[in-house]
């Protein structure tokens, strides 16, 4: 098997395959305008959730916690893609504020919201899916549902 035969069957095993420079380009395109959108809207809504003393990564924490309650805290950290010491971080920070509590059975910690919490997340929550709403108003609804099943498509 020659070289060239030899990288075109690792690129078939690895489901990838040799693009045109023109799908390289977009596709670069593609990941610059998501990084952007993303970036946008991270900055925008941390600005947003300063109102109630919130960043982002603690109102997903408390939005995760809300509708899996109770939770293991390693199911979380799967689920928001960060580290052991990222989510711990941020789960003491919330503990110490009042909006968590965590109960150890064996090795195993599940997260609850506090009645505090749970007041909060029930306030913050309306505003913010209008906000959040409100960032992709010059779409259609059509093609928000485009997008919407475009990204589902593409999800890693």
């Amino acid at each position: 098997m020659t070289k060239k035969e030899k990288e075109k069957e690792k690129r078939k095993e690895k489901g990838t395959s040799k693009v045109s420079k023109k799908e390289t380009k977009l596709g670069y395109l593609i990941w610059f305008r998501l990084a952007r959108v993303y970036n946008q809207n991270l900055k925008s809504t941390n600005i947003h959730l300063k109102e109630w003393d919130l960043t982002t990564a603690q109102f997903d924490v408390l939005s995760h916690i809300a509708n899996e309650h109770p939770i293991m805290q390693q199911e979380l950290a799967d689920k928001l893609f960060v580290t052991k010491g990222n989510i711990t971080q941020l789960l003491n920070k919330l503990e110490s504020l009042g909006y968590i509590r965590r109960e150890r059975e064996w090795k195993t910690n599940f997260l609850y919201l506090t009645p505090e919490g749970k007041e909060l997340f029930d306030e913050v929550l309306p505003a913010h899916l209008e906000y959040q709403a409100d960032q992709y108003k010059q779409l259609t609804k059509d093609e928000k549902k485009q997008l919407l099943q475009l990204l589902k498509k593409i999800q890693i």
